[in-house]
Parts: structure tokens; C-alpha cells; sequence
């Protein structure tokens, strides 16, 4: 069953629109990726999704509902999260605080969503007194996609979730997003290091000049030799 679903999404930022008729679905549990070259509107897509581009044409549902129009701090109530490239965590907040935040919208931060995130994330809760700011990329990036999680999205958007990761902390950062898929979250990542993503997701988006280009399964999109050779360096 489809949790997202958009179609012919003309959006941009003011008067500048960057995605042209685009469409896209997440189902249930899912697990999807899109790619592209840079400036292909990939970032602009996921803002899009989340309420935080302008919005010129198309619609956005979400779990059945018509979301185009709605704001990020309505869209949270509804079931999803987001994990921005950059600026991502509270630097000046301890780990928990960061936790604790992502639960704002509750009247009290709830203890189990809190330990399951520190059970997925040990790191997290052996620094649970550090400043945010003080932790190194990777450690931060889990951190933000901890704090996205106290609120058990259904589905939990990741844009560049391995940018600026030291290489040996990549294939870490990826298992760590296939436990939460796998434990029923269904994701909608954008991510630059597109032959890993495809590799290990259930279907692929390939977006250029802000449009559709290729649709496929991951496997299928990785040994398809225009995509390889267009897309994926050969």
C-alpha cells in the first residue's frame, strides 16, 4: 500500500521552480532512494515532501491524506520524519537534550522510544552527557537520526545521510539504515553515494534538471549500462 505518494510536483524556492512534474512513491515499509547528478533537484525533492520549498503545482499525500499544503510541524503529527544534509543537531544541547527535542510536540519525552533509540545507537547513550557539538560527524548524524526517530515515524526521510563520513564510517552509517527499515520504518533517502544506496535499497529514482528520469528496482537501475554510464561513472 502506498504511505507517500506524489504526483507532477512543480516546486522550487520563490519564483525559482527546480522540479518539474515530478512523481515519486514510497509504500509501506519501503525502502527508496533517489539519485542524480548535482543540481538535479534531489534535496529540493525531499524538502518538497516535508512542506519547505514553494509549492507551484502537483500533489503530496501522506497515509491517504492530502499534505501539499500543509506545514513541517503539521506533517510531523502525521507520521513523518526528516534528517537534513547539514545543521542537524543542537550543538550547544547535551546527546539526550538533542533526544529529548524530538519529541517536542508530546507532553512528556517517552522513556521506551528514548532507550530504543540508545539500543540502536549505543554510542548514543555512552555520550549522553557530550554537547552535540563536540561529537564527530558520524556520531552526529546518528544523533540526528535518533532524535527523528523518538516519535517511531512511518516514514523517515534522510537527505545525504553519508556526507562528509569518514569512508570506514559509511558502510556503518548504511547498516545502521537498513535496521531501520528493517524494523518496519519505511525510507525515502537522497544520498551521493548512489551505487551503495541502490545497492542495498528496494527501488530507485534517478532525477535530472529537476525531472524523472529513471524508475527501477535498485539492482535493476544499477546494471542498466545508460544509468551506469550517465549516472554512476561507468
Amino acid at each position: 500500500m502506498s504511505l507517500l505518494d506524489v504526483q507532477g510536483l512543480d516546486a522550487g524556492y520563490g519564483d525559482l521552480q527546480i522540479l518539474t512534474d515530478v512523481d515519486l512513491h514510497v509504500d509501506e515499509e519501503e525502502y527508496v532512494t533517489i539519485v542524480g547528478p548535482n543540481g538535479a533537484g534531489k534535496s529540493t525533492m525531499m524538502k518538497s515532501v516535508f512542506g519547505l520549498t514553494t509549492h507551484m503545482d502537483g500533489t503530496v499525500t501522506f497515509a491517504g491524506e492530502d499534505i501539499t499544503a500543509a506545514q513541517p510541524e503539521d506533517i510531523i503529527h502525521k507520521g513523518m520524519g526528516y534528517v537534513p544534509q547539514s545543521d542537524n543537531v543542537f550543538a550547544g544541547l547535551s546527546v539526550q537534550e538533542n533526544l529529548e527535542m524530538g519529541a517536542y510536540i508530546l507532553d512528556d519525552v517517552p522513556q521506551d522510544a528514548l532507550q530504543d533509540v540508545y539500543n540502536r545507537f549505543p554510542i548514543l547513550e555512552e555520550r549522553n552527557d557530550q554537547k552535540a557539538g563536540t561529537m564527530s560527524g558520524g556520531q552526529q548524524q546518528m544523533l540526528a537520526m535518533g532524535r527523528a526517530l523518538m516519535l517511531d515515524p512511518d516514514l523517515l526521510l534522510l537527505d545525504e545521510p553519508s556526507a562528509g563520513l569518514a569512508p570506514d564510517l559509511v558502510d556503518e552509517m548504511f547498516d545502521k539504515i537498513d535496521e531501520i527499515n528493517e524494523s518496519g520504518t519505511a525510507i525515502l533517502m537522497v544520498e551521493q553515494n548512489a551505487k551503495e544506496a541502490l545497492r542495498r535499497c528496494d527501488r530507485g529514482y534517478v532525477l535530472a534538471n529537476g525531472e524523472n528520469r529513471f524508475v527501477d528496482s535498485g539492482t535493476t537501475l544499477l546494471n542498466d549500462e545508460e544509468v551506469r554510464r550517465e549516472f554512476l561513472g561507468g
